[in-house]
């Protein structure tokens, strides 16, 4: 899987809101939104787009420690055998208002849209920039 690095994404053209959301567990048990969102908030920079799938993989799943500790290659090595997408379609960008900047080492960030950070990042012409997926087609 590939890192993309120094780029940023922008929130879907037809995101739902235009202020960030905190994503909530639904039915008492973490989304993939609500565990990109504790990953990536309480550690900025410390997951490049690799290691995030497969940290929101294992906590999803809830699988053990001790079963990663023994087979956790083989998993991740079979986790990767298919394709994933990039945080243009995490739901992060395209439902909940956050932007998602990689830095120069692939390490991701996210920013609320109504900050200062997420319009200075909209304004960098030194960084490439992509919009979220579209949830509908146009």
């Amino acid at each position: 899987m590939d890192n993309p690095e120094n780029q940023f994404i922008e929130i879907a053209p037809d995101s739902p809101t235009q202020q960030s959301i905190v994503p909530q567990p639904r039915n008492g048990k973490p989304t993939v939104a609500t565990i990109e969102y504790e990953l990536l908030s309480s550690k900025p920079y410390a997951f490049t787009l690799a290691e995030l799938k497969f940290a929101t993989h294992v906590k999803h799943k809830q699988i053990p420690a001790a079963e990663l500790k023994t087979h956790g290659a083989r998993m991740r090595e079979e986790f990767f055998a298919k394709p994933y997408a990039c945080m243009r379609a995490s739901p992060l960008t395209k439902q909940y208002g956050w932007g998602a900047h990689y830095d120069e080492k692939g390490g991701i960030a996210i920013y609320p849209v109504e900050g200062r950070e997420y319009q200075r990042f909209v304004k960098d012409k030194s960084i490439k920039k992509y919009f979220a997926v579209r949830s509908k087609k146009a």
